[in-house]
């Protein structure tokens, strides 16, 4: 939405699905990024130059405005090309989310309106990032609220697939960014995508993806620059014909930087006296989300978000407990169905790390990743041994 090119593009994807008989319901986000006229971002520097601190109601109902910005925008540009369209805001699509303002969930998607103007033969465009309380209050979902909307509206219309268009040609291997040889994913399973999301993969938010999990409608990822299929995201059934290979033991990477670990000495009866709750309580308590962690009879560790540095060691420092603190981390993470049961992973993550000579402070892991811990400045070196460690430059997908 950010350019008179790129809405003419999406404008041609949105003509060419009607002369194919679908009746596109289209979802868009703000126009541009931070300092463009009408982004997110740009809405609430505004407000806080009036005052640092915005109530969350008004904050969500100035963000609000981007997004509706660019829904009458688009249902113009449609006109303009002789297609019927109709302009909706996200209450008006039936989306009713809960009171959490800034990051509320939906509770239930009654599209009435939308199926209505589907009869009549238009093409709904609907604000994404926003709905409604029950009373009427205007609420935004939080980041990659767009992603959201248009998965919970794929569930509740029944739709053939969601597609999100974006500025890259699919899900890749990894950040290209960081390493040159990542190639694109053909097909991944809901999970695997989720997994990559969660551990920080910036293509889409993972709480569209467990929409679409739930409600079984397959996801499409693909450039809104080129005619390239995408990514395709589904489970080895949803779709006849389609085999997404169960013999793929990592998938991808993903990776978050600008992380701080801190690690307590434990005295002796640390878990038992009601200690370690007391920490985790005033952590919480503060709004101070952890990861990595790790509980010990000797020692906790944990990581944070550098922005929330110095308020984590204020707070360690109020209980008297000896403590360790550092800045300067990244996670990096592999991610693939095919880890669970498979020995010699782990093995074959450090080998990795060790050829490439980066040092790993900390390790987590579940069935389906593993997570290390690196310097910040080690984050695309370790990409790139990992990479090639497993593959993933190679691999042929199925």
């Amino acid at each position: 939405m950010a350019t008179d090119e790129l809405r003419e593009k999406a404008v041609a994807r949105i003509m060419e699905a009607t002369r194919y008989g679908y009746a596109p319901v289209v979802v868009v986000s703000a126009m541009g990024r931070g300092g463009d006229p009408y982004a997110t971002d740009t809405l609430l520097a505004i407000a806080r130059e009036v005052c640092a601190e915005v109530n969350p109601r008004e904050q969500d109902l100035l963000l609000s405005c981007g997004e509706l910005i660019s829904t009458v925008v688009m249902a113009q540009a449609l006109k303009f090309h002789g297609v019927e369209a109709q302009a909706y805001t996200g209450g008006m699509a039936g989306i009713i989310t809960d009171r959490n303002f800034g990051d509320a969930h939906i509770i239930e998607v009654n599209p009435e309106k939308i199926l209505t103007g589907l009869k009549r033969r238009q093409v709904a465009v609907v604000a994404g990032f926003q709905g409604t309380t029950q009373d009427g209050e205007i609420t935004t979902l939080g980041r990659g609220g767009s992603d959201t909307t248009a998965a919970a509206l794929g569930v509740a219309l029944a739709a053939e697939a969601v597609e999100i268009y974006t500025d890259v040609n699919g899900v890749m291997t990894t950040d290209p960014n960081l390493v040159p040889q990542a190639k694109l994913l053909k097909h991944m399973t809901y999970k695997e995508l989720c997994e990559m999301a969660h551990l920080g993969a910036k293509v889409i938010h993972p709480r569209a993806v467990e929409i679409a999990m739930k409600g079984r409608i397959p996801l499409k990822i693909r450039s809104i620059y080129s005619d390239q299929e995408g990514t395709l995201i589904t489970d080895d059934t949803s779709l006849p014909g389609l085999e997404i290979k169960s013999d793929r033991m990592v998938t991808g990477l993903a990776h978050i930087p600008n992380l701080a670990q801190f690690e307590l000495a434990c005295p002796r009866d640390f878990n038992t006296s009601g200690q370690a709750l007391k920490v985790f309580a005033c952590l919480a308590q503060d709004g101070i989300s952890l990861d990595m962690i790790q509980v010990s009879p000797q020692r906790m560790t944990f990581t944070v978000q550098e922005s929330l540095f110095d308020r984590t060691r204020s707070i360690l420092e109020a209980t008297g407990l000896e403590f360790k603190a550092a800045k300067g981390f990244a996670k990096v993470s592999i991610v693939g169905a095919g880890i669970r049961g498979v020995p010699g992973v782990m093995a074959r993550v450090v080998q990795g790390l060790y050829k490439a000579k980066v040092p790993l402070f900390q390790t987590t892991d579940s069935h389906t990743n593993i997570a290390c811990l690196v310097k910040k400045e080690d984050m695309s070196t370790a990409l790139t041994a990992l990479h090639e460690e497993f593959g993933l430059g190679e691999a042929k997908e199925g």
